[in-house]
């Protein structure tokens, strides 16, 4: 199902966030998706003129904290205790060495660039899924807006299809991570929580639930037809009806335009093709985000939850996590190359923070907040690259380091936002959304 809200119960407004696209009723459609889409119409009309319109973003979020010492930073030299129990193996890159559970990360490093001199500054979760997701220190005061959330904002709907969507509910929104914070929720992310790895997946994900036929559809159109015309009668202002009408309009295309049945309609990929990406959740989300931006959408936030490993870190990684990983998002760079889409398609691997450099007890690591890795690809990032370094204990980067805030701004700076974009909060402040560097390396 698509839910159009987030996973939160209410807002501080007061409006039941229910799964939207899970309709409940086509009535919300008639008062809930048509104000949506005229309060997002509104405001792309605030978008910079002359910003880059043909650019997107594919988010892939670990939540709970990727370790990096078991990944893509490792410390073959470290006692036990440090180095934990995975050896090492080369890379594309001459001299440059990951973890052997991720040999197909090693083998097409040449397609991505590591950033190993990452300091999250903080080891919370839920603060960092606001944080790292925003690139905006967590302020009580003032709720950030996620990336997509910005996108979504400035540049509006390309199609249909919403122009920020998130694949899965493994986003933390305790502390407003993955929102549109101070921007409304009209620009919140479009959440689907349906397996795109089903045996079957199809239109009936993001149409009417069950007893809402699109007979129905048509007779509440022409009940709202008929009132409205009532109405229209009588009006001083018709042209506000006519953009009614647009809005009511927009909001029936958007379950029943070709391009939304296309855009999920998975089953019609070459089995084969299916296979490489992995017949699992994470693997089909991500040939999915590629279907959606194919289709229209600007943002897409694939989604991954299980990587808190204060227990059992090694043997999670290596029999759970990492392997979908490893399999998926290579083949989805690979695919996006292939396509012409690589070139205006940011792919960016972002976590809640590292893990400590030593394992504890129970054969897991904490949370640890001065080091860990980002992974970008495409939209002119050069790949086969390495980033900063870590200490002999991977415990802190040396020499110069980046931030989350950096990393915010990079992702603004390829997707043609502004770097001193303000939005206005509800009680009419200008805020400013990022206040960070662009990462030079990746630039």
């Amino acid at each position: 199902m698509l839910d159009l809200f987030s996973r939160a119960a209410r807002n501080c407004e007061g409006v039941s966030r229910r799964s939207f696209l899970q309709i409940g009723a086509l009535g919300g459609l008639g008062l809930s998706l048509p104000q949506l889409l005229a309060s997002r119409a509104q405001a792309a009309g605030t978008a910079s003129p002359g910003a880059p319109d043909d650019m997107n973003c594919i988010l892939v979020w670990t939540l709970g904290g990727t370790s990096h010492h078991d990944t893509f930073d490792p410390k073959p030299e470290a006692p036990d205790s440090i180095r934990g129990e995975f050896g090492v193996i080369d890379t594309a890159v001459p001299g440059v060495q990951f973890t052997e559970i991720v040999p197909n990360m090693a083998r097409e490093l040449g397609r991505f660039s590591l950033l190993r001199n990452w300091n999250p500054q903080n080891g919370s979760h839920g603060v960092a899924d606001q944080w790292v997701m925003s690139g905006r220190r967590f302020n009580p005061a003032v709720a950030y807006p996620t990336y997509g959330s910005v996108v979504s904002w400035q540049k509006g709907f390309r199609t249909a299809l919403p122009p920020f969507v998130q694949l899965g509910s493994a986003v933390s929104s305790n502390f407003g991570g993955g929102s549109a914070g101070i921007l409304g929720l009209e620009h919140n992310p479009f959440v689907m929580l349906a397996d795109p790895g089903a045996e079957k997946l199809n239109v009936r994900d993001i149409s009417p639930p069950n007893g809402i036929s699109m007979d129905r559809v048509s007779r509440r159109k022409d009940v709202l037809a008929r009132i409205d015309g009532l109405q229209r009668a009588g009006d001083a202002q018709p042209r506000q009806y006519d953009a009614l009408d647009e809005h009511y309009k927009a909001a029936l295309n958007m379950i029943t335009a070709p391009e939304t049945k296309q855009a999920f309609a998975i089953d019609q990929e070459d089995e084969k093709l299916r296979d490489q990406y992995g017949r699992n959740r994470f693997g089909q989300s991500c040939l999915l985000a590629r279907r959606l931006i194919e289709s229209g959408v600007r943002f897409v936030t694939v989604s991954d939850g299980g990587w808190d490993t204060h227990t059992n870190n090694f043997n999670s990684l290596k029999n759970n996590l990492i392997p979908k990983v490893d399999q998926a998002l290579p083949m989805l760079l690979s695919d996006l190359e292939d396509r012409g889409m690589l070139k205006n398609t940011l792919v960016i691997w972002l976590t809640d923070f590292g893990r400590t450099p030593k394992v504890n007890s129970a054969s897991g690591r904490d949370h640890w907040a001065s080091s860990g890795f980002a992974i970008a690809a495409g939209a002119g990032i050069q790949g086969g690259t390495v980033i900063g370094e870590t200490d002999s204990e991977g415990g802190r980067p040396l020499g110069d380091e980046y931030y989350s805030e950096d990393l915010g701004m990079t992702v603004y700076d390829k997707l043609g936002i502004p770097h001193e974009i303000t939005a206005i909060s509800p009680d009419g402040r200008p805020v400013r959304l990022l206040e960070g560097n662009v990462i030079r390396e990746w630039s």
